[in-house]
């Protein structure tokens, strides 16, 4: 007998279909039209919102409890794991660790050992899993390199996942250049060390051809670039995470390292700039950057602390509120969340269109509740948003039509 879900009484939010008060039937773990069977599992939605389950790209760690938390059920880790994803072992064991519950889709590195030197087996780790190639968390200073790095990946129709922070400039700083790190005595660099990285690596893929996503994107000089890319036509695209959003440097003004992040947090203006960015068009996925650190790292002095943020629980209700305050629509939001990494990974699906795999997550948008760092599911609770008030839930969630348990 068939295996059926039907989800009723929903407030069905999709990418390539937008918002509309219905119904969902999943059969055999694919997304289906038509009459629900008989012997159909039935599930009343009571109008919450059901939507596409979230595909983190870009996280650093895979942290199960995080991402059952905030309703990710695919995730993209980056290449800098132990071992580094740089021979089709490591990326095999890594893509089949998770399922069925988590999906993952390794992002195998670019060069040996993420040395920025020679070339890895691109397409035997691609034959293994890997759905993209990466920089991990630092950029190849050698151009001819990076060169080499696009021209094999254009060739194999991969794209190549990058972390834009000029390391000569970048080097040994914990904050960017300006009034609060000059003020709290930080290590700094000028928020130039982005748009420079980004301006080599448009230009080397324009000449190229090849495909690029920009990881994380967090300055105004470095969202135009990429905006006069694409209308260029170069084959550019870029995410962000919340924090650069929401939070500006000011957030380091009492040292909490939870506000050590990489790329440090920007200015103001860049803040404002990214909203903009991300209204207009030029961002194209919103994700976590999930990366759990414990006190052991966290609770040392500033410049002593191991940079990153545990958010992949959050990432959710702080999206959702970049749609309650009119930035984005729901319809939008979900298409940075799921459809855009889909599209990024070459993965069909993200959408809630039929004969798509059943990944959907059920969401109590007005659950009021508060982040506490102390408290966030997974291997660590170092996000900058301690103590926020939220709004959203997830409140069930189903991988391929099968329900996965909290």
């Amino acid at each position: 007998m068939t295996q059926a879900l039907h989800l009723t009484n929903a407030r069905l939010v999709c990418p390539a279909g937008g918002e509309r008060d219905g119904e969902l039937l999943i059969v055999d773990g694919t997304i289906v039209s038509g009459e629900a069977p008989s012997h159909a599992e039935r599930v009343d939605c009571r109008g919450k919102l059901l939507a596409p389950g979230i595909i983190d790209v870009g996280v650093a760690r895979i942290d199960r409890a995080a991402a059952r938390a905030g309703g990710v059920v695919r995730v993209a880790p980056m290449p800098d794991q132990v071992p580094v994803l740089d021979e089709p072992g490591a990326v095999q064991r890594l893509a089949l660790i998770g399922r069925p519950d988590l999906w993952i889709h390794p992002i195998a590195a670019a060069t040996r050992g993420l040395a920025g030197t020679d070339l890895a087996e691109m397409a035997i780790c691609l034959s293994a899993g890997a759905r993209a190639v990466g920089t991990g968390r630092g950029w190849i200073a050698d151009s001819g390199v990076m060169h080499r790095v696009l021209m094999y990946a254009r060739d194999l129709d991969v794209v190549v996942v990058t972390h834009a922070e000029d390391g000569g400039l970048a080097a040994g700083a914990v904050a960017t250049e300006g009034e609060t790190a000059t003020r709290l005595g930080l290590p700094s660099a000028p928020a130039l060390a982005e748009p420079l990285a980004i301006a080599r690596d448009l230009m080397l893929a324009e000449e190229t051809g090849a495909r690029l996503h920009l990881r994380c994107v967090t300055t105004a000089a470095g969202f135009a670039l990429v905006r006069a890319a694409k209308v260029r036509g170069v084959r550019v695209t870029c995410g962000v995470t919340p924090a650069y959003l929401l939070l500006s440097d000011n957030a380091m003004s009492d040292f909490r390292t939870f506000a050590h992040l990489s790329p440090p947090l920007r200015s103001e203006d860049d803040r404002k700039a990214a909203l903009a960015a991300l209204a207009d068009g030029t961002i194209d996925l919103l994700c976590s950057g999930h990366d759990p650190r414990g006190p052991e790292e966290k609770r040392l002095p500033f410049a002593d602390a191991s940079a990153g943020a545990a958010d992949a629980a959050t990432l959710l209700p702080l999206a959702l509120g970049l749609a309650r305050d009119g930035r984005v629509t729901l319809t939008r939001l979900f298409g940075l969340l799921a459809q855009g990494p889909a599209a990024l990974l070459g993965l069909e699906t993200g959408t809630l269109a039929a004969g798509m795999p059943g990944d959907v997550i059920l969401i109590d948008e007005h659950a009021p509740w508060q982040i506490d760092a102390d408290r966030l599911p997974g291997k660590a609770g170092n996000t900058p948003f301690d103590g926020l008030p939220v709004q959203g839930r997830v409140t069930a969630m189903w991988k391929g039509g099968r329900a996965i348990a909290g």
